[in-house]
C-alpha cells in the first residue's frame, strides 16, 4: 500500500500534467502565434497568487471516433475563481492547446459550474474564449453543453456583470454566449468571431473573404458593433478587463466601488464657457466636455469605434461611477441613427441593472434622415432608446449643451422620459426643429421673412421657453457643469422609484 508521501507525489505529478495542457510543443505553437496560454492569461487577469482552480481532473467520456484514446488534460478549459483588485471574480479560460479548446460535454460542465457559483455568490464572471468550437466527436452532447451555457448567461443577465474575452477563434454556436454577455473584448489580429467561417461562406455563396476581414477585432469593433473593446495583445486585454471591472459593482444589489477622488467636486472649468462655437452648425469634440467635467478627466469609452455619433462611457464624479451618454457633434453632427440607438439603449439598460446613475449630454439635431435608415427600421431602433431611458429608475441627470430638436430631444433623456434633473447651458436650443427651418415654415411667403426669422431665432433658439414650462430645472454657466452635476447626483442618492408589477416589458427589439 502506498504511503501518504507517495500519494502526495502522485497528486503533484497529476497536477503538473494537467497544467502542461496539450504539452510543450503546442504551448510553443500558441506563443508563436502571439498568444498566451490559458493559464498565463489568468495570471495576468487575476491578483497574483489568488487563483483557485476547480475541476482539474475532469475527463470526457466520449468513445466515438477514437476519442477513448484521446487524452484531454483539464478537458480543454481552466476554471475557478480569484480576485481582481481584491474582489471575488469567477473565471474560465479555454485551452487551445488541448483539442483546439473544443467544447464537449464535460468541458461545458466545468463552465456551467463556475456560472452557477458566480450567480450564487453575486460575483462577476469573466470568460476567456479560445476555441475551435463544438467538439464534433461529441455531437449532440456538445450542443447540449452550449445550450446550458446560454441559458445561464441569460439567467445571470442583469444580476452579475458578465464579460467575454475573445482571444482566438470563436465560431458557430460559440459566439452566442459572448453575444448575450454584457461586454465583449477582442484582441487585434489573433481573435475572430463568426457564425460561419470563410470556407463555409465560399462553398455556399462563392464569396472569398479572410477570417480577419470577416470576423476580426476591428470588424466587430467598427462595423458590426458585436465587440465593445479592441486590445493590442493578450496582456493589454487582461489589463483592460481589470480596468473595466473597477467601474462596476459585483452584482445588482451592490453599488459600484467608491473611489477617493483628488479632484475637487467644486472645481469649475472656464474653458467650457468658450468651447461652443458661435456658429450653431460648426462641430466640436464632445469628449472635451466629458474630460473637463469628470474626475481627473478620466473615462472609459464603451464601443468607441462603433456608431461614433454617440459616446457611451463610464466615468466618475466625486469618486462615484456614472454612465455617460453623449451626442458627438463632430461625427454625423451628433444625429441619432439605427446603430447609435442600439449602442446607447444597451448601455443605458446595463447601467440601470447595476445601479449606475446616468448622465446625458445633449447636442442632437435630430434622427438621421434617409431611406436607408427608414428601411432599416430607425423607428423601431430609435424606440429602443426611448424605452431604455423610460424604464431606467437610477438617478438620471441631463445636460443640454446645444441643439435638442424634435423627437431626438425627447430620446436623449428629456424630463418627459423621467430625467430627475435637467440642466441647460445658455447655448441650448430646445425646439420642435431647427429655428431657421421652423421660421421658413411659419413665415413662408411673408415679405419680412428675414427679419421675422431672426426674431424667431432670438426667442426660440434658447433654453428659456423650456425653462418657462419647467422642462429645464436650471440654466447654468458652462463652467459650473461639474459641481452642478455632482450636487444633483448627491441629491438623488436616495432616489426610490417603483414601476408597475409585471413579468417583463416588451422592448421593441
Amino acid at each position: 500500500m502506498a504511503s501518504i508521501q507517495e500519494k502526495i507525489h502522485e497528486l503533484k505529478k497529476r497536477q503538473e500534467k494537467v497544467k502542461l495542457g496539450g504539452g510543450e510543443k503546442k504551448i510553443e505553437k500558441q506563443h508563436a502565434t502571439g498568444k498566451l496560454t490559458a493559464r498565463e492569461r489568468l495570471e495576468k487577469l487575476l491578483d497574483p497568487g489568488t487563483f483557485v482552480e476547480l475541476d482539474q481532473f475532469v475527463k470526457h467520456r466520449c468513445t466515438n471516433f477514437g476519442m477513448e484514446k484521446e487524452e484531454a488534460p483539464g478537458e480543454g478549459v481552466v476554471t475557478g475563481y480569484g480576485t481582481i483588485d481584491g474582489r471575488l471574480v469567477y473565471v474560465f479560460a479555454q485551452d487551445f492547446t488541448v483539442i483546439g479548446g473544443s467544447l464537449g460535454e464535460m468541458h461545458a460542465g466545468k463552465i456551467v459550474k463556475v456560472q452557477d457559483l458566480a450567480l450564487k455568490m453575486g460575483a462577476p464572471l469573466v470568460g476567456l474564449n479560445d476555441s475551435g468550437g463544438a467538439r464534433i466527436q461529441e455531437a449532440v452532447d456538445a450542443l447540449a453543453g452550449f445550450g446550458k451555457i446560454f441559458f445561464r448567461n441569460t439567467m445571470a443577465s442583469g444580476v452579475i456583470p458578465q464579460i467575454s474575452v475573445i482571444m482566438g477563434p470563436c465560431a458557430g454556436g460559440a459566439v452566442y454566449s459572448p453575444a448575450i454577455t454584457d461586454f465583449v473584448f477582442m484582441v487585434k489580429n489573433t481573435s475572430q468571431m463568426f457564425i460561419t467561417g470563410p470556407q463555409v461562406i465560399k462553398s455556399v455563396t462563392a464569396e472569398e473573404i479572410s477570417a480577419e476581414a470577416l470576423g476580426g477585432a476591428m470588424t466587430h469593433n467598427t462595423i458590426s458593433g458585436v465587440a465593445s473593446f479592441a486590445a493590442e495583445n493578450d496582456e493589454d486585454c487582461m489589463q483592460q478587463v481589470r480596468y473595466l471591472l473597477s467601474f462596476l459593482p459585483s452584482n445588482n444589489l451592490e453599488e459600484a466601488p467608491q473611489f477617493d477622488s483628488s479632484d475637487d467636486p467644486d472645481r469649475m472649468d472656464g474653458e467650457l464657457n468658450t468651447l461652443i462655437p458661435d456658429n450653431p452648425n460648426q462641430p466640436y469634440d464632445m469628449k472635451k466636455v466629458i474630460s473637463a467635467i469628470v474626475d481627473s478627466g478620466e473615462f472609459l469609452e464603451v464601443r468607441p469605434l462603433y456608431a461614433q455619433n454617440i459616446i457611451t462611457c463610464f466615468a466618475r464624479f466625486d469618486g462615484q461611477t456614472v454612465g455617460i451618454i453623449a451626442n458627438q457633434p463632430s461625427f454625423l453632427a451628433g444625429c441619432l441613427d439605427i446603430n447609435a440607438s442600439d449602442k446607447s439603449a444597451r448601455f443605458i439598460r446595463f447601467c440601470d441593472a447595476f445601479n449606475i446613475p446616468l448622465v446625458t449630454l445633449v447636442d442632437v439635431p435630430g434622427f438621421l434622415p434617409g431611406s436607408d435608415q427608414e428601411y432599416g427600421g430607425i423607428i423601431r431602433h430609435g424606440a429602443k432608446m426611448l424605452y431604455a431611458y423610460s424604464e431606467a429608475t437610477v438617478p438620471k441627470v441631463t445636460v443640454i449643451i446645444r441643439k435638442a430638436y424634435g423627437g431626438a430631444y425627447i430620446a436623449m433623456c428629456s424630463q418627459h422620459l423621467g430625467a430627475d434633473q435637467v440642466l441647460a447651458w445658455p447655448s441650448a436650443e430646445i425646439a420642435v426643429m431647427g429655428p431657421a427651418g421652423a421660421a421658413n415654415i411659419i413665415f413662408r411667403g411673408d415679405p419680412d421673412l428675414e427679419a421675422k426669422s431672426n426674431e424667431y431665432m432670438d426667442e426660440f433658439a434658447t433654453p428659456y421657453k423650456a425653462a418657462e414650462r419647467g422642462f429645464v430645472d436650471q440654466v447654468i454657466e458652462p463652467a459650473q457643469t461639474r459641481p452642478r452635476i455632482i450636487t444633483a447626483l448627491n441629491m438623488l442618492a436616495s432616489k426610490r422609484e417603483a414601476r408597475p408589477a409585471k413579468k417583463h416589458g416588451n422592448i421593441p427589439l
